[in-house]
């Protein structure tokens, strides 16, 4: 049965998944405990890993948008920190306010997806076929690699 099938994620992309975790984790930790030169330090890394997961999954576009607009969240997350460190994060200007910039693009982007997702059926058609192309093993090495 279809709806039975299991999705499963590459050891390769998962790793580096499990890294950022990591990283994301240990800067947020370091905010929360106003550990301000570490926090900042760790911003490098988590989203390095992020654009590399976003990077690895583009032949796959719904995993894609997804990893996007984490990149945008962990943007603006970063922007929020920075301006609660140094003090720039209140006001009509304030960092925290900037922060609504890279939220919102990470929102549009998956809000368009979704619209078209669930409106346009040869969209969702698309993205299903592109999905099992890409992870049904008894599909064709050529249709993996495009």
């Amino acid at each position: 049965m279809k709806d039975k099938k299991i999705y499963s994620i590459p050891a390769r992309f998962r790793k580096i998944e499990n890294l950022h975790i990591l990283f994301w984790l240990l800067k947020d930790a370091c905010w929360a405990l106003n550990f301000k030169y570490p926090a900042l330090f760790m911003i490098l890394p988590t989203l390095i890993a992020a654009f590399f997961i976003a990077w690895q999954t583009r032949k796959l576009f719904s995993e894609f948008v997804h990893n996007l607009a984490v990149v945008f969240w962990i943007v603006a997350n970063c922007t929020w920190m920075i301006g609660e460190f140094f003090g720039l994060d209140e006001g009509r200007w304030g960092l925290r306010n900037m922060a609504l910039l890279p939220f919102g693009m990470g929102l549009l982007i998956l809000g368009g997806y979704y619209f078209l997702y669930l409106t346009n059926r040869s969209f969702k058609e698309k993205i299903l076929r592109q999905t099992e192309q890409l992870f049904d093993p008894l599909q064709g090495s050529d249709t993996r690699e495009s």
